[in-house]
């Protein structure tokens, strides 16, 4: 029986790639094409696939994430070990956490004393993955990412992936000006924006809220 060269780990995070010892870079992009054609349900559009930073050199990481993007699959590259711890380590320090450090007991959003802010635009590729809330002053485009412990506040327009209560806070949200993901998660439950005409997308409409009630993920329009 022939060996695995690629393997897939399902995390909390999402899902790992894991490459086999020795394996050359042909042999594992040969292995995902050929995984991508079979349409392996690990490999649906939108999905988010991880790899350990190292385990691969920086230019053949991101030979991968072209091939992945290409298919709508997100690749991230992270340097968090696997799987990302869901238990405090420690007593919290009174410093902001690092983003690579173990996750805080879960909280309510609104007890959040940390939140990272973005001013920028997240372009494509691009990723934020922290313990805390975030505010993206920007669009959050297709094939970027956010994953929080906290809420998520997007001042624009949300198309990429976002996951908010990430280690489990379930009183997380997703608050964006214009609402439109390729795929939305809050603690563990997963949802996409409700479809809209080509023409809406467009539209300026009033901002929008995610957050959980009744078991499942609700989204309705807000005034900021």
């Amino acid at each position: 029986m022939r060996e695995e060269i690629v393997r897939i780990k399902g995390t909390k995070a999402g899902l790992q790639l894991l490459f086999a010892a020795g394996a050359t870079y042909a042999a594992i992009e040969a292995e995902i094409r050929e995984k991508l054609a079979a349409g392996s349900g690990f490999f649906c559009r939108g999905t988010v696939m991880h790899a350990l930073a190292g385990s691969l050199p920086e230019a053949e990481m991101e030979k991968l994430r072209h091939l992945f993007h290409e298919n709508g699959v997100i690749f991230s590259v992270t340097r968090a070990p696997f799987p990302l711890p869901e238990e405090p380590q420690g007593a919290p320090e009174p410093t902001a956490p690092a983003e690579a450090e173990a996750p805080a007991a879960p909280q309510p959003a609104e007890d959040a004393q940390q939140m990272v802010v973005v001013n920028r635009t997240l372009r494509g590729g691009q990723e934020v993955r922290t313990q805390s809330s975030v505010l993206v002053c920007g669009n959050v485009n297709p094939g970027a990412q956010i994953i929080a412990g906290g809420s998520i506040d997007i001042r624009g327009t949300c198309r990429g992936m976002v996951h908010a209560g990430a280690f489990g806070n379930q009183k997380a949200f997703v608050i964006a000006d214009h609402l439109v993901p390729t795929q939305i998660r809050i603690a563990d439950l997963i949802a996409r924006a409700p479809d809209k005409a080509p023409a809406d997308l467009e539209k300026p409409t009033r901002p929008e809220r995610a957050s959980i009630k009744d078991g499942q993920i609700v989204i309705e329009p807000i005034e900021r």
